[in-house]
């Protein structure tokens, strides 16, 4: 079989699905290949969070390229109630998707005042700094919140303007909406790109039949850049991916109650904090693991799904012990190599990129979809923030060779007490003495000036090696 359209865009998740549709609504014949199930993707685990100032950390505002992110984030969340409207408009589903109201974010004592509490305190300063509006709350008012007496929150504030939406409404809406715009639904997998000379003119899918376009937007994830095995003298100069395979679940409480708005903590530990977030009829989401992986995974570890629950039991509502398991759900965040997002031209023509987006995919999906389909359609964007993440780059730096092992040292630390460890006073500062060692001798025997993000530095294995010394080597 083969078949001709405008535009390919391989992948169905958040981003993919937002972007068939932007170009779709536009007039542009569209097609978007991926499986019914969405296997591996990040957003058909997520909580989908509307936030941007929740996720901020103090890594993230002190370095330019981590003030972008934080800048597209906010641009992202001021398109949403137009984008909702929009999908409603062109799928004819008018159900309501926004499932909380705002979002409440509190400090306790299970992490680490060097990451949570300071954490805490930069959220609070980009709020006034962006003048988001926001206010300190009593602990003892948070809604619903019941934790066990020996994690209970030291400080919180609530943001009216940080909701959320239901995962499963978003894609059926997108989906439909595709379809009524005279967008190509494929459910197969790609397994290879098609290229006439030094352009890329469409795809091979796994039951061998081929579609060919003008131009190929690969937006699958964490497997986005496998797929330009076939383009050795690219793929070589584009970070490397790998997967933060996360767990969370989906729970029905006991007595039907639930929280009004998201209740989380500040980013902890190499992840993005405990959260729960409400769904309706006494559905609520809890999230999320964050595990470094070399490659997507499709199932969750019980250590990880055990530590997830204990952890909502403990600091968020002892009356979850009572909650009945409703699912346990797997996604994968596509991580690149300098921990910032892969958008745009490739420099080879035909071919485009969306991905990378880490934890901010599904939330900046309206802006990233805009974007994409401008520079598709017109030749151009709007969005400057987005000019550093062209996916053909030299590493972008996280920080200093020093800020980053210091960083990595710091949040391995987090975990042993975010997983109640107990030892002598002394042990700690041993610890982490060791670890730095080992973290600076990893940084020095990868390359004499390139530092890989701290999640990189705590995982590495001889694929992550391998892969970032072919990397760095390309912009040598």
């Amino acid at each position: 079989m083969l078949s001709s359209h405008d535009v390919i865009v391989v992948g169905n998740g958040a981003l993919g699905s937002s972007i068939a549709f932007e170009l779709a609504r536009r007039g542009i014949d569209v097609a978007r290949i991926g499986g019914p199930a969405r296997q591996h993707a990040a957003s058909t685990a997520a909580g989908a969070m509307l936030g941007c100032f929740a996720e901020v950390t103090e890594p993230l505002m002190s370095t330019e390229h981590g003030r972008s992110k934080l800048a597209l984030d906010h641009q992202a969340r001021e398109l949403w109630t137009d984008w909702l409207g929009e999908l409603s408009t062109y799928s004819g589903d008018n159900s309501e998707l926004i499932t909380a109201d705002g979002t409440v974010v509190f400090l306790n004592s299970v992490g680490t005042a060097a990451i949570d509490s300071t954490n805490f305190a930069v959220i609070e300063s980009a709020l006034v700094q962006h003048e988001e509006p926001y206010e300190l709350i009593d602990v003892e008012d948070i809604d619903w919140m019941r934790p066990n007496e020996l994690f209970r929150p030291l400080r919180a504030l609530f943001m009216p303007r940080e909701h959320a939406v239901n995962t499963q409404g978003l894609f059926e809406k997108l989906d439909a909406a595709l379809i009524k715009a005279r967008g190509t639904v494929v459910e197969e997998h790609v397994t290879s790109l098609l290229t006439d000379g030094e352009t890329v003119t469409g795809v091979t899918l796994a039951d061998g039949s081929r579609l060919t376009a003008k131009h190929v937007v690969i937006a699958a994830g964490a497997h986005s850049v496998d797929l330009l095995s076939g383009l050795e003298d690219v793929q070589r100069k584009i970070p490397p991916m790998v997967s933060g395979y996360g767990v969370s679940a989906l729970v029905r409480t006991g007595d039907r109650s639930l929280p009004r708005s998201v209740l989380r903590t500040p980013n902890r530990a190499l992840a993005c904090g405990l959260h729960c977030v409400p769904r309706g009829d006494g559905l609520l989401y809890l999230g999320a693991t964050n595990i470094i992986s070399d490659v997507p995974r499709d199932h969750a570890d019980l250590r990880d799904l055990k530590f997830l629950v204990d952890c909502s039991i403990d600091q968020l509502h002892t009356g979850l012990e009572e909650a009945a398991l409703v699912a346990t759900q797997v996604g994968n965040r596509p991580i690149p190599a300098d921990g910032y997002p892969l958008f745009g031209a490739t420099g080879v023509a035909g071919l485009w990129l969306a991905s990378g987006t880490y934890r901010d995919g599904l939330h900046q999906s309206p802006l990233l979809a805009r974007e994409m389909a401008d520079l598709i359609e017109k030749g151009n964007g709007q969005v400057r923030e987005l000019a550093d993440f062209t996916p053909v780059r030299a590493p972008l730096a996280p920080g200093t060779r020093e800020e980053v092992v210091a960083s990595a040292v710091s949040h391995m630390i987090a975990t042993g007490y975010e997983r109640k460890w107990a030892m002598t006073g002394e042990w700690p500062a041993i610890i982490e003495q060791s670890l730095a060692d080992k973290y600076l001798a990893t940084a020095n025997a990868l390359d004499e000036d390139i530092t890989p993000p701290a999640e990189f530095l705590v995982t590495m294995t001889d694929q992550k090696w391998a892969a970032l010394r072919r990397y760095y080597a390309a912009w040598r």
